[in-house]
């Protein structure tokens, strides 16, 4: 009997250690306080077929679960309550596991993205802004542990961030487009682009437009955008005396507007593959892509920013924080401020060509359209390869459905390669330098690319520490209740807006409010007593879409931990901080104007196209009479590369 006594608590024990290692709970992000519960139940072994099992709640069975080998996710409407602990018990036959899942108020997601934005604005320092940002989020998500929130900032977040096979594509193209940028300076091509472009752009006017143009020239992609703009037109620009913040500022305003508008473009896609998913859902007999050029006159931010950069560029006027910049830049010669740091440093002695290098433009030039045929090509390429040809159409349907299907990054991948082996083919076949020499040039571009490759990453990170938190669930709830049909335009650009600020990314922002938007609007309006297929049916329909895809846009330009706004920073050799301190003015300008005399009024029935016209010519005016004249300076010495 007393070895009996004895045996019963080892049972007990092995049993206890058994089912803990044969069942677990986990919550991997946080649980947000009057949302569902959600959580992870792991299996270590179970049966092919898998087994039945219970979930518990406070004591109360909630659902019933089959249970398989692995992670299996369980979400429980409403689950979360008011905010107080939850004990969430799983039972699967003889085996037991519990745990306390404690909800997170709604408030605390949103602490990470805001304590990055603001510190990022006072102490101009974005990369301990960042980090910090993500430590926050950290620190709420794993029980105000420092030390194990550490760990995970590191661990989990920085490390996910980069094995992303996203991230990591966007990684490889923005380091071998380095190279390129690297080659071509090393070469001279850039000096020969300087050349070429300087006879026609010899004012600051004619250069920030002839920006402009090639931010419109190239359209299919924000990010080649952005840094193939910014690293060819920089050496004109600071010739110019025009400052990195204004180049940096019709860079990011030339690349995510032009490539989010036109119907062909690695957003078009993504943008035509979340509205068809909804409407396929509510079982709306509306094609996507049709969908998507009709919404394209409510888009008023990203054609109304487009309007001002080239309103601004002619009239070389500009006003708030930039218009101090651009008078330093024109009275200094210094295109950088005292104390500015460059997100990336293309000056450094091992990119600039020897003095006697011939400036041959086709070295920088070649590489480019090198860049860009290879893009489109393998858009092309990757989307017949992934079309169902039984469903892909004819004619212009067919090259629509092609360029939806693309593997945008792969061929982006692709491009930055080719255009690396053209830079350095090229002058290598002309005997411009000895071969090591470019070599050198291509790692120096590489090396260029350091500072502004791990803001990205840490970007990406409080990204998912963001999600994790759901911070665009609350921003979301705060704001559903304001919604009517002929509101939903503007309220849902703001929230859209609201969310791609603080989260830094306009794809997640429509990713995550395309699903939710269409259905809220398909609602409002039936309740309303308007049917599908009605004016005003479709004029809600319309702005909500638009809205969604154009407040992500605006919220996406003057976020600082926006990978776009980053990119355009690290292209144009501008610090971070002074692009972002610098281009709110004109971003916000631009969003509040688009929704007094767009997103409003087109609620109520009033034509997008008059909201266009008059949008125009209201910021001309505001060019012209609150922006500040800086005068122009002709240039003949050659720029500094």
């Amino acid at each position: 009997m007393k070895r009996l006594a004895l045996l019963v608590p080892v049972a007990l024990f092995l049993a206890t250690n058994l089912s803990a290692q044969v069942l677990s709970i986990e919550s991997p992000g946080g649980v947000l306080a009057g949302h569902d519960l959600e959580f992870v139940i792991n299996v270590e072994e179970a049966p092919e077929e898998g087994m039945e099992g219970s979930v518990l709640v406070d004591g109360r069975k909630a659902l019933d679960v089959m249970l398989y080998e692995g992670g299996n996710e369980v979400v429980i409407a409403d689950g979360a309550g008011p905010g107080a602990p939850r004990t969430v018990q799983v039972i699967a036959g003889r085996v037991m596991a519990e745990a306390v899942i404690d909800p997170i108020p709604g408030w605390l997601s949103i602490v990470p993205p805001v304590l990055a934005i603001v510190l990022a604005l006072i102490f101009k320092d974005v990369l301990i802004s960042l980090f910090l940002g993500v430590f926050a989020g950290a620190l709420i998500l794993f029980d105000w542990n420092p030390f194990l929130a550490f760990a995970r900032s590191i661990d989990h977040y920085m490390v996910d961030a980069i094995a992303d096979a996203d991230h990591a594509a966007i990684i490889v193209f923005t380091t071998l487009l380095g190279g390129m940028v690297g080659l071509i300076t090393k070469s001279g091509g850039s000096e020969g682009i300087v050349d070429i472009v300087r006879k026609w752009a010899r004012s600051r006017p004619k250069g920030q437009l002839a920006t402009g143009m090639m931010g419109l020239f190239i359209f299919f992609d924000d990010y080649a955008n952005s840094l193939i703009v910014g690293s060819t037109m920089r050496p004109i620009t600071d010739g110019l005396r025009i400052s990195r913040e204004k180049l940096a500022y019709i860079v990011d305003s030339t690349a995510a507007p032009v490539s989010s508008l036109v119907p062909i473009s690695t957003w078009i896609g993504f943008e035509v593959g979340l509205i068809a998913a909804a409407f396929t859902s509510l079982g709306l007999p509306y094609d996507g892509y049709s969908t998507f050029i009709a919404s394209i006159p409510y888009r008023f931010y990203p054609i109304l920013a487009l309007v001002m950069v080239f309103a601004i560029a002619s009239m070389n006027r500009d006003f708030g924080s930039m218009l101090r910049a651009e008078r330093r830049a024109e009275g200094t010669g210094e295109v950088l401020a005292a104390g500015d740091v460059p997100l990336a440093d293309y000056a450094q002695s091992g990119m600039m060509p020897p003095a006697d290098t011939p400036r041959h433009a086709i070295n920088a030039i070649a590489p480019i359209l090198t860049v860009i045929v290879v893009t489109i090509a393998g858009l092309w390429i990757t989307g017949v390869q992934s079309l169902d040809a039984a469903t892909a159409g004819s004619g212009t349907e067919y090259v629509r459905s092609v360029f939806e299907s693309a593997n945008s990054y792969q061929a982006l991948m692709w491009a930055s390669l080719a255009g690396v082996i053209v830079a350095l083919a090229l002058p290598a076949a002309q005997r411009l330098m000895p071969l090591t020499s470019l070599l050198s040039g291509m790692v120096e571009g590489f090396k260029a690319m350091l500072l502004a490759l791990v803001v990205l990453v840490l970007a990406w990170s409080i990204g998912a520490v963001a999600a994790d938190l759901h911070t665009a669930d609350y921003v979301v709830g705060i704001t559903e209740s304001f919604l009517s049909p002929h509101l939903v335009g503007v309220v849902v650009f703001l929230t859209a807006a609201a969310i791609a600020f603080a989260t830094g990314t306009s794809w997640g922002t429509m990713a995550i409010l395309m699903p939710l938007v269409i259905p809220i609007a398909h609602g409002l309006s039936v309740a309303a007593g308007y049917a599908p297929g009605d004016d005003f049916y479709m004029t809600f329909m319309l702005g909500a879409i638009s809205s969604v895809l154009a407040g992500s846009v605006w919220g996406d330009h003057c976020s600082p931990i926006s990978d776009t706004t980053i990119l355009s920073s690290m292209a144009s050799g501008c610090d971070h901080v002074a692009h972002v301190r610098t281009q709110i003015p004109y971003a916000l300008t631009v969003g509040v104007l688009g929704m007094i005399i767009g997103d409003i009024p087109t609620g109520f029935g009033v034509s997008p196209w008059i909201s266009l016209a008059v949008g125009t010519v209201i910021v001309i005016l505001i060019v012209r009479f609150v922006g500040k004249k800086v005068e122009p300076v002709p240039v003949t010495a050659p720029a500094e590369l």
